[in-house]
């Protein structure tokens, strides 16, 4: 048992590794949490590199940024970032098919009926009716390469996207590194050699760095990447392997020169054996190929990266092997998994950010009392509940992209098709298949939007409809359709280019430091 003086003393908290998901940590926790009750330490080396791959995030990024109190014009400068207001997938149904994952709504909801039963009964009943993206303000701004904020009038057709960003990671990190030190974290340079516990609890106690300092602590965070030293090595958390239903088990990434083509969205584009990503940014374009090794060797996907590239190469591609899948648990004894020591799902839909940011959310709102001994394991219950709960519903939408696809004859995409799926997802599918019906989570990650953009941009049909919508008149809701696109595409072409409004808004030399 603490004694008195000991129940009073600040809660140590010592962060172990550096990069997107260490800093993100201690610049939340710092922020957050009462500098009387907790003390934050983070442990990193500059000797170990970070994957540093991940450049694409979504909408949720903002808020972590707005509730740090960052400059959202000073933060885009320093990390070079521009706007992001979806995902293009190319080829993924279908050689030549194109759609957007926008981060904003399809239409909206008449007579208390979701706006995809309107418009599918609609279609099946001859009407005229627009590809669906037409109903998507994020979507059309998205190809016509324009972007201005959204309009804080809930009755504004401006008001119904939200964006994200494309920036740096490295810079991002290095970003939040000055922020959380100038607030009041610790940061010590150092690699550690071994690691102390608790003989009867099993908690560990201290990290003993090789230069033999200790740095003790009460609750420790993993943030060590891959390694996972803390949760995986040494708390011996087991691992959830998901490859059956995403077999990429590899990535290369390059950068390449600015290209012309300044878009205000992801490029994902399917291959033979995978995806390839394109990222615009303020000075380069990220690039990537994510591919299976089970369908293609390094080198012939080396080639296919270096020749889908729009700019000139502006360094040698660097590879990255993983596992898609996550630990059975986030939160064992005092070690809690943040980043890729918990988990890695292929950044196919920007994921890995936003799942670091939930888990320092969750850890945050469940973070124990200063002093005492050991937390309350129903904390680490319910983190590893929400956890699990993230995890399994990005995995089941990045299944999806996958599975729905008519590219036949081609090997990954024949078997990912044919494939068993999670029992979860089946229901998914069927159901929308059956009525139209899309998951609309209220917690959790891609609601009712992006589903649709995904299910119906790689040809999953529905039989049928919301009854409901039978309440109205096929006639005005032909019209309501219609006028609702003319309005997106009327304010769509007011809008100023991505590029001209990046210039004028977020680069570094014209930005107030």
């Amino acid at each position: 048992m603490p004694t008195e003086s000991e129940a009073n003393d600040p809660l140590k908290i010592v962060i172990l590794g550096g990069g997107t998901a260490g800093w993100m940590c201690a610049a939340g926790l710092v922020r957050h949490l009462d500098p009387r009750d907790y003390q934050i330490t983070l442990i990193e080396s500059d000797e170990i590199g970070t994957v540093g791959v991940g450049e694409a995030t979504l909408p949720h990024i903002k808020i972590f940024n707005d509730g740090l109190g960052i400059d959202e014009a000073r933060f885009m400068a320093e990390t070079r970032a521009t706007f992001k207001l979806g995902i293009e997938f190319r080829d993924w149904d279908r050689p030549g098919d194109s759609y957007i994952h926008p981060f904003g709504a399809f239409g909206e909801p008449w007579g208390g009926v979701q706006f995809q039963h309107h418009w599918l009964r609609a279609r099946q009943a001859g009407r005229a009716v627009k590809p669906i993206e037409a109903y998507s303000f994020a979507v059309m701004a998205a190809r016509a390469r324009v972007f201005e904020f959204p309009n804080e009038d809930p009755g504004s057709i401006r008001s119904t996207f939200s964006y994200a960003y494309h920036f740096d990671a490295g810079l991002y990190a290095e970003f939040l590194r000055r922020w959380a030190i100038e607030r009041g974290v610790t940061r010590i340079e150092g690699m550690v050699q071994s690691v102390a516990r608790a003989p009867q609890s099993g908690d560990v106690t201290a990290l003993t760095l090789q230069s033999g300092q200790a740095i003790a602590g009460n609750l420790f965070v993993d943030c060590s990447g891959f390694r996972a030293l803390l949760v995986g090595q040494t708390m011996e958390v087991g691992w959830q392997d998901w490859s059956e239903w995403l077999p990429c088990d590899r990535a290369l990434a390059v950068p390449s020169e600015r290209a012309e083509d300044f878009t205000p969205f992801t490029r994902a584009t399917a291959r033979e054996a995978g995806w390839t990503w394109r990222i615009p940014l303020q000075h380069r374009t990220g690039n990537g190929y994510v591919f299976s090794s089970r369908f293609t060797d390094e080198d012939r996907a080396r080639e296919t990266l270096l020749a889908a590239l729009d700019g000139a190469p502006i360094a040698e591609p660097r590879l990255l092997r993983f596992r898609a899948g996550r630990r059975l648990q986030g939160w064992r004894g005092n070690c809690v998994a943040i980043g890729l020591a918990s988990g890695f799902l292929e950044p196919l839909e920007s994921t890995s950010i936003f799942l670091i940011q939930a888990g320092v959310h969750d850890l945050i709102t469940l973070m124990p009392k200063r002093g005492g001994d050991r937390a309350d394991p129903r904390l680490a219950a319910e983190f590893n509940r929400l956890f699990e709960m993230q995890y399994d519903r990005v995995r089941d939408f990045l299944v999806l992209h996958y599975t729905a696809n008519r590219r036949l004859g081609e090997p990954l995409w024949d078997h990912v098709r044919t494939m068993a799926l999670p029992d979860s997802l089946q229901h998914k599918i069927a159901l929308f298949e059956a009525r139209g019906a899309a998951p609309d989570y209220r917690f959790g990650l891609f609601a009712r939007d992006s589903w649709l953009s995904v299910l119906i941009g790689q040809g999953v049909e529905p039989r049928a409809y919301d009854r409901l919508a039978d309440a109205l008149e096929l006639d005005d809701i032909e019209e309501r359709l219609g006028y609702f696109a003319n309005r997106i595409a009327l304010n769509v072409s007011a809008m100023t280019s991505h590029a001209d409004f990046i210039d004028s808004y977020c680069v570094l030399d014209r930005v107030p430091a």
